[in-house]
């Protein structure tokens, strides 16, 4: 059974930080595709809304 993991003392970072840096550069293309889908998040506004304007007129019509 050979040891691929080499020496404990000569540990070599390159492999961490390219990958750190190819999560960088794919992180704001995330955050681009998520944030095209605007329609369901206005939906969601008009609809809270309109559901705390329907509670106020209910509120105001029972204590009148």
């Amino acid at each position: 059974m050979a040891n691929n993991q080499g020496p404990q003392g000569n540990h070599d970072p390159a492999g961490s930080t390219q990958m750190f840096r190819a999560f960088v550069d794919e992180a704001p293309q995330a955050r681009q595709q998520a944030a095209a889908p605007a329609g369901p998040r206005i939906g969601l506004i008009v609809g809270i809304v309109a559901a705390v304007a329907i509670v106020a007129a209910v509120a105001w019509l029972a204590l009148k």
